[in-house]
C-alpha cells in the first residue's frame, strides 16, 4: 500500500503519522509544504519584494508547485491524507485527488480559526478533533495522539507547572496565570515562541517573566522540557475546542495538566485528579493539586489515543 501525507508540519507533530505507517509496513512518503526554502538568495529577495510592492506571497504557489512535483515523482498513492486543507487553493486540490483512489483531510484547527467550508466537496472523508465542528458537519470526529512511548520513570522535576506554545492572545492569560502561581509560591517556566513581529504588540523587554524566542525547541526535546515539571499548563487558541497534543503529551510522560478547555471533560481520559479545569477567576488553582499523585489511565483508555491507534482508524489499517 502506498500513502502520502501532506501537511505545513510547524512542530514536527505529522511526521509521526509516516512514521507509523512505515512500521506497519506501508510506502508511505511525507510532503511538508513547511519545508520549503526558496533556492537562492534572488528567489527570496523576490518574494521580499513581492511581499511588499504586491502584498503577494510567492512562496505560497511555489509550495504547491512543490506538492505536484513530488507526487509525480511518487506516482500513484492508494491513499492521501491533507492535514489543514485550506492552506492549499482548490485547483491545487484538484489535481492532488488525480493521484489516488481516496483523498482524505484532518482538521486540526477550528473551522471558526482556519475556515475550509469550500473544499468539503474535495474529499472522501473528512476528520475533524473540534467537537463542535465534527458534529456540525458530520465529520469523524479524532482527537490529535500520543505519539511517545510510555514513560515509567521521570527524572526530578525542576518546576511545578511549564508551559510552551506559539505566540498570540493567550499571552494576557499566562500574565494572570503566573501572578497566581506566585501567590502559592509555585515555581514555573513558560516559553513563548513567535516572531519578530510581537515586539509591536507585546512589551517584551520589560517582561521576565516568560521567556520570548525567535528559536522554536527542537521537537525531539519537547518530552524534555515537559519532564522538567510536575504540571503541564495548556491555554485554548480562540475559537477552538479540540484537544491539544499537550493532554496526549502528558498521559506518556504521566503529568498533570491545568487546563482552561472545559471540553477534556467530555472525554473518557479526564480524571479531575489528572486534569484541572481552571475557573475564570484562577480561584480554583491551590497547592493540592501540585502536591498529589498521577492516577495512572486503564490500559484500554491510554491504548485508545495512542499513534498507533489513530492510524489504524484514519487509513482503516
Amino acid at each position: 500500500m502506498k500513502i502520502c501525507v501532506i501537511s505545513f508540519d510547524f512542530w514536527n507533530y505529522d511526521a509521526h503519522i509516516v512514521d507509523e505507517l512505515r512500521r506497519k509496513g506501508v510506502d508511505a512518503h511525507h510532503i511538508n509544504i513547511g519545508a520549503y526554502r526558496h533556492v537562492s538568495f534572488p528567489a527570496r529577495l523576490k518574494n521580499t519584494l513581492s511581499k511588499i510592492v504586491l502584498k503577494r506571497n510567492l512562496k505560497n504557489k511555489l509550495r504547491q508547485e512543490m506538492i505536484l512535483e513530488q507526487l509525480n515523482a511518487l506516482g500513484s498513492q492508494d491513499q492521501i491524507l491533507v492535514i489543514n486543507p485550506e492552506l492549499i487553493d482548490r485547483k491545487i486540490h484538484l489535481q492532488i485527488k488525480k493521484f489516488t483512489p481516496r483523498y482524505i483531510a484532518y482538521l486540526y484547527d477550528s473551522l471558526a480559526r482556519c475556515p475550509a467550508e469550500h473544499l468539503f466537496d474535495m474529499f472522501d472523508e473528512i476528520f475533524s478533533f473540534d467537537k463542535n465542528d465534527a458534529e456540525k458537519n458530520q465529520f469523524k470526529l479524532i482527537t490529535n495522539y500520543n505519539y511517545l512511548p510510555e514513560v515509567n520513570h521521570c527524572e526530578a522535576t525542576k518546576y511545578d507547572l511549564v508551559y510552551l506554545g506559539s505566540f498570540d492572545k493567550r499571552i494576557s492569560a499566562l500574565s494572570k496565570i503566573i501572578s497566581k502561581v506566585k501567590s502559592l509560591n509555585l515555581t514555573y517556566n513558560f516559553v513563548v515562541v513567535g516572531k519578530k513581529s510581537w515586539t509591536k504588540n507585546f512589551n517584551i523587554q520589560n517582561n521576565n517573566e516568560i521567556t520570548f524566542t525567535r528559536k522554536r525547541i527542537k521537537h525531539r526535546d519537547i518530552p524534555c522540557y515537559y519532564n522538567q515539571a510536575t504540571v503541564l499548563l495548556d491555554l485554548m487558541r480562540e475559537n477552538q475546542t479540540g484537544l491539544s497534543f499537550r493532554f496526549f503529551e502528558a498521559m506518556a510522560l504521566k503529568k498533570k495538566v491545568i487546563t482552561n478547555n472545559s471540553t477534556v471533560k467530555e472525554y473518557d481520559f479526564y480524571n479531575s485528579e489528572n486534569i484541572m479545569v481552571v475557573k475564570d477567576d484562577l480561584s480554583n488553582i491551590e497547592r493540592s493539586f501540585f502536591d498529589s499523585s498521577y492516577q495512572e489511565l486503564q490500559p484500554e483508555i491510554y491504548n485508545k489515543y495512542t499513534i498507533q491507534n489513530w492510524v489504524k482508524t484514519v487509513f482503516g489499517l
